[in-house]
């Protein structure tokens, strides 16, 4: 399965973006292997700045002129190893409706789910996570095991220090729900992520 890493010291990545209305993207050439990512997780939970750090856009003044995604938005990151076909599903109800009627779709032939939810927006940890438990429902009806991440995004400094997020409480409200969820022969990783350091994770499990 497919491994991201950060590496400041390599050269940024030629990139190239395709929104739904305009087509696909462009094919890779034949002696190239497409590497297929996608990123799903509620509005507003930070899928399009975890998008950015994987271009390795890490400027911050990027990340607040940032609009919500509508639809599907596909990215190309060409790699001396091949090319990163990256799919960011706008996290809105009117679009997850519909990504969760056609899932293969969306999900076929993926080498990596990122699920993303917004750690800060607790009244939201319900929704997000009904939402990732339908993903895990028809990923293990498949029968296909894609590599997995949860990032608990917007873990920004500090985060920790306030009674709402200390690590129990995040244990209790979101890191035990997931793995309840998740089955552990599907093979999958939680991480802390944060803009801020910046992008950060730290891996939990």
């Amino acid at each position: 399965m497919a491994k991201i890493e950060d590496d400041s010291n390599s050269e940024e990545p030629d990139s190239e973006e395709t929104s739904l209305e305009e087509g696909k993207s462009e094919e890779p050439s034949s002696d190239q292997k497409e590497i297929k990512i996608v990123i799903m997780g509620l509005d507003n939970s930070g899928k399009t700045s975890i998008l950015l750090s994987l271009q390795k856009k890490t400027n911050l003044l990027s990340y607040y002129s940032l609009k919500p995604t509508q639809g599907l938005n596909i990215t190309n990151l060409k790699e001396i190893e091949g090319t990163y076909s990256i799919w960011e599903l706008g996290g809105q109800a009117k679009y997850r409706d519909e990504y969760l009627q056609n899932l293969r779709k969306y999900l076929y032939k993926a080498d990596k789910i990122i699920f993303v939810i917004d750690v800060q927006d607790i009244k939201r940890y319900k929704v997000a996570l009904a939402y990732l438990e339908k993903i895990i429902d028809f990923v293990r009806s498949t029968g296909e095991k894609p590599d997995l991440s949860v990032f608990l995004h917007k873990f920004d400094p500090g985060l920790e220090e306030i009674e709402s997020f200390t690590s129990e409480m995040i244990s209790s409200r979101l890191i035990n729900r997931i793995n309840s969820i998740i089955p552990s022969d599907l093979g999958y990783h939680i991480y802390k992520s944060s803009i801020y350091t910046v992008f950060d994770r730290t891996l939990i499990q």
